[in-house]
């Protein structure tokens, strides 16, 4: 004896399609964007950076040499003493150019360090995104010929959305539909 399934609606398997097109065309800038993050960090940590701690290092150097001037111009005209305030201006440009020395060390390890840190996470990101791209897509796909198959065979009308795989996520919303038991 040939038993039918009672099968009422599809709305519920379209209602998760349609979440599930939200879902994807949310997600997937989402990761991109966080792709692009990590390549501008990079290209920032290695160039940029890097430059930038170099052209301050030098120009604290210049300011440094003429603080030691200004230093030993005041013990020359005045031998006895009185020099603190240049003396002061040594220390203060020494510990900032310590202070950058510093900063373009870490730089340079962290650029030395970056891919090691961050490559076991970009692919991580990269297989989240492949399966965004492939199997998420094709699940769609697959629910949307489950609906369109299930609506056949209960001779009720395919909701809206189920009408194609690559449906937009403006027409994922289900239709009513009527509800018929078989």
């Amino acid at each position: 004896m040939e038993e039918r399934a009672h099968i009422t609606s599809v709305e519920a398997l379209e209602s998760f399609r349609a979440s599930l097109i939200v879902y994807l065309a949310k997600a997937r800038p989402a990761l991109e964007e966080v792709t692009t993050e990590m390549q501008r960090l990079r290209t920032w940590l290695e160039h940029d950076h890097r430059v930038e701690c170099e052209r301050i290092k030098r120009r604290q150097m210049i300011k440094l040499e003429q603080a030691r001037q200004a230093l030993a111009s005041a013990q020359y005209s005045n031998p006895q003493g009185g020099a603190d305030e240049e003396r002061m201006a040594v220390r203060r440009a020494r510990h900032a150019m310590e202070e950058t020395e510093m900063k373009l060390r870490k730089a340079k390890v962290w650029s030395r360090d970056f891919d090691s840190q961050v490559d076991p996470l970009t692919r991580q990101l990269d297989h989240l995104l492949n399966l965004l791209t492939t199997d998420l897509k094709k699940g769609a796909a697959s629910l949307a010929r489950t609906i369109r198959t299930l609506s056949d065979y209960t001779g009720s009308p395919l909701p809206d959305a189920a009408s194609g795989p690559e449906s937009s996520a403006a027409n994922a919303s289900p239709s009513p539909s009527t509800e018929s038991a078989s």
